[in-house]
């Protein structure tokens, strides 16, 4: 289900979860739920999704 909100739908930011949820409280259980267990991993280096973009450049339109 969230894997087809994702692909068609904008994916809220962690400031907007009250919002979608009805109530911060509430958003802010329902997380706590789902990372209670979790294990957080910090990594350093650069994004290998962002290698190769040039980023604070203003995207060109091609008017071939």
């Amino acid at each position: 289900m969230a894997a087809a909100i994702h692909e068609k739908e904008h994916v809220p930011a962690p400031d907007e979860w009250g919002q979608v949820f009805g109530d911060e409280t509430v958003a802010a259980a329902m997380i706590d739920r789902l990372v209670h267990h979790a294990e957080v991993h910090s990594l350093k280096g650069e994004s290998y999704r962002m290698r190769g973009r040039e980023l604070g450049r203003t995207p060109t339109t091609n008017n071939d």
